[in-house]
């Protein structure tokens, strides 16, 4: 029997099974029989996908999932984007799987370097969202895929509202390879408001008893942007988006790029920028860009997924979102990490540690973070063919002959919030990839690719740098007191200021006192809603006034 013939006899077994248990339904299986469903369709051995985005979960069916009995259901290959709940490590601890391979683990990111010390998960690979998709569509094709979606038909065609993310991709790998997909949904409706994702491709809908688990992740209260934030976005914005004119750009979340985006109206204004820089973004719809939309600093945003309370106010800016003709949001997390990784000329992001070499990583000592989707676009694409202005005059300071380069900021303050120096001589990610058995330490974003990084103190221009031991210095040069700063002597700092390799706030034209939250284009949630005009609906967790720091 061929391979082809033995899929379609394996997946006719497993139909068979299934069509057992939702009876006369069709295609819809009762929720109280989601767990009976995969024990009948899952087999021992399995590389089974379920969908955990940075925001939606198909937490029904992850519940599902951990409650099969491990007699019958065994040994299984977890392949998904996020690990996000409790459930998605539950698996592991009951036997059900031992296998994982990923690409981020941020709320679980303890609990699962706990289970990888006992030698309850053997990692394969933490990845990149671009490089797991790309596996799952080669050689991690899962057996069964576990998606969510907002509604479906009773022919399983889904509707995934504002938030498609990774449900498209994770279907098309299994159900084109001969794989069973579930789909966990909120509601079973007539007629859909449009498909996102065809009937044929889908073989279960089970209707959950709750709507899908949906976190704001990427919604920050601007009540708790700093002065220093501040600080430290005026000069991102005089250092790099002014001198290099960035236009196409990607946005890390935290509050140092949430303060970027609310001083886009004002001091950007100020310095004659609306127009020049900030035009194009790839980006979730962040509750903290409505100031500079509202201002007309942006005029189009590519979304990987949606933002809980920002529904409104995007389904009524149809010229900057693409809004389908439903009047919804239709974001997709894989082509938003090609749009970032290819059409963007910067990518600004956060992280926990970096190290002499530039190198930077969030998987730090007793966690397992993961990276998401950084890599991709926190890496200088090599097969961009496209010239812009910014990559154009970000190749020429490489001293690139050739071609360009994509402007790679990495924005850290000295110290993380609980205190730890964020400057190391080492990553924690090589002890890391010792005790886990990784062949290399999981580094987050490569030195060689950081073009730029971004302190309270200054920031230093590894792009302008010819030497590692040149990037060295200029990276101590702005890690304030920290041990790994306070190494190296002040004359040094002083010769890379001079020849613009660092630069400190008043070498920027930029007086510390003045950098205050007063830049700020919204101050508080509420500024936001005002803003918006009455159309974000900030989620609950938001909605007390916190009172703002100085």
């Amino acid at each position: 029997m061929s391979g082809t013939s033995r899929r379609g006899a394996d997946r006719a077994s497993r139909l068979a099974r299934a069509a057992a248990l939702s009876g006369t339904s069709g295609k819809v299986c009762p929720a109280d029989r989601a767990t009976r469903l995969l024990e009948a369709i899952i087999e021992p051995g399995d590389r089974v996908t379920i969908e955990g985005d940075n925001q939606k979960q198909a937490d029904f069916l992850a519940s599902a999932l951990a409650k099969v009995d491990p007699a019958r259901v065994h040994d299984l290959h977890m392949v998904q984007s996020v690990l996000a709940l409790p459930d998605h490590l539950a698996v592991f601890e009951c036997g059900i799987a031992n296998r994982l391979d990923f690409s981020y683990a941020g709320p679980q990111s303890r609990k699962l370097a706990e289970l990888v010390a006992a030698n309850a998960v053997r990692i394969g690979a933490i990845h990149t969202y671009l490089e797991l998709y790309a596996r799952a569509l080669v050689d991690l094709t899962p057996q069964v895929a576990l998606v969510v979606a907002d509604k479906a038909d009773r022919d399983g065609n889904l509707y995934t509202g504002p938030n498609t993310e990774d449900t498209p991709t994770i279907t098309e790998a299994a159900a084109f390879r001969g794989g069973i997909v579930v789909a966990q949904v909120n509601e079973i409706v007539d007629r859909l408001p449009r498909v996102d994702v065809p009937g044929d491709w889908v073989d279960v809908v089970v209707p959950s008893p709750k709507p899908y688990l949906i976190d704001p992740l990427f919604t920050r209260d601007p009540a708790k942007i700093r002065n220093e934030n501040v600080l430290m976005a005026m000069m991102a914005i005089a250092a790099v988006y002014e001198p290099y004119q960035v236009r196409r750009l990607n946005h890390g979340i935290g509050y140092a790029t949430a303060a970027i985006e609310l001083i886009l109206p004002t001091y950007a204004a100020q310095r004659g920028l609306k127009g020049k820089i900030a035009r194009h973004f790839v980006l979730n719809p962040h509750p903290t860009l409505i100031p500079a939309i509202e201002a007309g600093f942006v005029d189009s945003v590519y979304c990987f997924g949606s933002e809980l309370g920002m529904e409104r106010y995007v389904s009524n800016h149809a010229d900057i979102f693409p809004v389908g003709a439903d009047g919804n949001l239709r974001s997709n997390r894989a082509l938003a990490q090609v749009a970032g990784q290819y059409a963007c000329d910067l990518f600004i992001g956060g992280t926990l540690q970096i190290d002499a070499q530039g190198n930077s990583s969030t998987a730090t000592k007793g966690r397992i973070t993961g990276f998401g989707g950084a890599p991709n676009m926190g890496a200088d694409p090599r097969g961009r063919r496209h010239d812009s202005p910014t990559w154009l005059r970000a190749g020429q300071e490489a001293g690139e002959s050739l071609r360009g380069r994509k402007l790679v900021v990495q924005m850290v303050q000295t110290h993380q919030p609980n205190g730890a120096p964020s400057f190391v001589e080492r990553l924690d990610a090589f002890d890391l990839a010792a005790s886990a058995g990784f062949a290399l330490p999981p580094v987050m974003i490569y030195g060689d690719d950081v073009t730029h990084v971004v302190t309270e103190r200054g920031v230093a221009s590894l792009l302008r740098c010819r030497s590692p031991q040149e990037r060295e210095a200029a990276l101590r040069a702005v890690a304030g007191d920290t041990e790994f700063g306070r190494r190296q002597p002040s004359e040094t700092s002083d010769s890379l200021r001079r020849r613009g390799i660092v630069m400190f706030p008043s070498d920027l034209g930029i007086d510390v006192n003045t950098a205050t939250r007063d830049w700020l284009a919204a101050q508080t949630i509420d500024d936001l809603v005002t803003a918006s005009g009455g159309l974000y609906v900030p989620p609950a967790k938001f909605r007390p006034t916190t009172v703002p720091h100085g």
